[in-house]
């Protein structure tokens, strides 16, 4: 089916790319679970290996099921391109070895997920990378980090899981007037809360493990941008590196995108629900989330956000440390996972878990307080959540 630039995002999400098979009839895209493909001549081959001639040669460089979820997923995020690979940290990797080799550097904001911290902190220098980390919403302090060896602006946004913003067109004219490119992690939002590409991101990249799967069932990672670096990240990085994503993730994806936008809304109305609710518990010391007028980023969240404020949550409890594992062990409806954007409500202390491998100082940076509990809002009716809440807190 042809793309049509006058469908909604909720049309896209389901009908973009995708038509009944032609020998079958069948309505959903194909698992095409096989690890190569033939052809029909030597001089085909040769064609399409030397790119003169579109094909699928293996699927670890590229498969139909995962290049259906590729051309959705750039249809979306209305970027030109995509490579689809087999996990978020994976995404950010692949896209850094592609822009990035040893003697560069990288200009990152602090506030990030854990798992990205520590890649730019401890494993990256290891190849001759270095990280400059920055505040997230001092423009002076990203651009006075800027010298002649960067290469790249990171920063996720929400950050995870502090979920301050960061103001993607003031970051991305500096970006340009710098000639670096700007790489967003625009997994919290998805698409249809935030399109970073257009407000002047270079890249985008999703851990579709979360919101874009929905359910909890299967890992991957996707990067989005000009089709000139996804083709190199695609013929060089992926080929080298091998990152590939399954067939079968990439078809769990496609279902998962067919239901983004309404997962999404019930997402975003239902944390804007709790996190009322939590900003008036006795024991509850702060919480934040962009759809608070409390929280220091909720008119520049007006601003880029414009179907909700997303599904993610993060609040201290009054006693700190202890409390907070108190408050784990007592959920009885929330399930205590490291993983988010789920159907099932889903909460952890990052001090503890997703942020353990980076010292007490480093945590503090990023914002991870020692009270500090991150909840990813299910799908369930948000009375009981925040029932199950109340029974834990108090």
């Amino acid at each position: 089916m042809n793309k049509n630039t006058n469908w909604g995002f909720a049309t896209r999400s389901i009908h973009f790319g995708q038509s009944p098979d032609p020998t079958t009839g069948a309505i959903v895209c194909p698992i095409y679970q096989t690890s190569g493909f033939a052809f029909q001549s030597a001089e085909q081959a040769a064609r399409v290996f030397a790119s003169e001639e579109e094909g699928f040669i293996y699927t670890r460089i590229s498969n139909p099921t995962v290049d259906r979820f590729e051309r959705k997923m750039a249809a979306l995020e209305e970027g030109e391109a995509a490579l689809a690979v087999s996990s978020g940290m994976a995404a950010v990797t692949t896209a850094i070895f592609t822009i990035l080799g040893a003697g560069d550097e990288i200009v990152a904001s602090k506030t990030l997920y854990g798992g990205n911290y520590h890649l730019f902190e401890s494993t990256l220098p290891k190849l001759g990378i270095k990280t400059r980390f920055v505040e997230p919403d001092n423009l002076e302090d990203w651009e006075k980090n800027i010298n002649s060896k960067t290469k790249l602006l990171f920063a996720e946004t929400p950050g995870n899981p502090k979920l301050n913003l960061l103001d993607i067109e003031a970051i991305s004219k500096l970006a340009k007037s710098a000639g670096i490119p700007l790489m967003v992690d625009n997994t919290l939002n998805t698409p249809y809360l935030l399109k970073p590409l257009s407000l002047g991101a270079d890249i985008v990249i999703h851990s579709a493990t979360k919101f874009i799967c929905g359910n909890g069932t299967s890992i991957g990672g996707i990067i989005i941008g000009k089709k000139e670096l996804i083709d190199e990240a695609r013929a060089i990085t992926l080929r080298d590196i091998g990152p590939a994503l399954s067939p079968f993730n990439a078809w769990l994806f496609l279902l998962g995108l067919e239901t983004l936008a309404p997962r999404m809304q019930w997402h975003s109305r239902s944390a804007q629900k709790i996190a009322e609710f939590l900003e008036n518990h006795p024991q509850v010391s702060w919480v934040s989330y962009p759809g608070l007028p409390s929280h220091p980023d909720h008119q520049l969240a007006l601003k880029q956000m414009k179907n909700g404020f997303g599904g993610m949550i993060s609040f201290g409890v009054k006693g700190g440390l202890e409390a907070g594992k108190s408050l784990l062990n007592r959920v009885k409806l929330c399930t205590i996972v490291p993983n988010l954007g789920d159907s099932r409500s889903l909460i952890i202390h990052p001090a503890s878990t997703t942020h353990q491998l980076i010292t007490p100082e480093q945590r503090l940076e990023t914002g991870v307080t020692p009270d500090l509990i991150r909840l990813s809002v299910g799908l369930e009716d948000p009375e009981d959540i925040i029932a199950d809440l109340v029974q834990a807190l108090e």
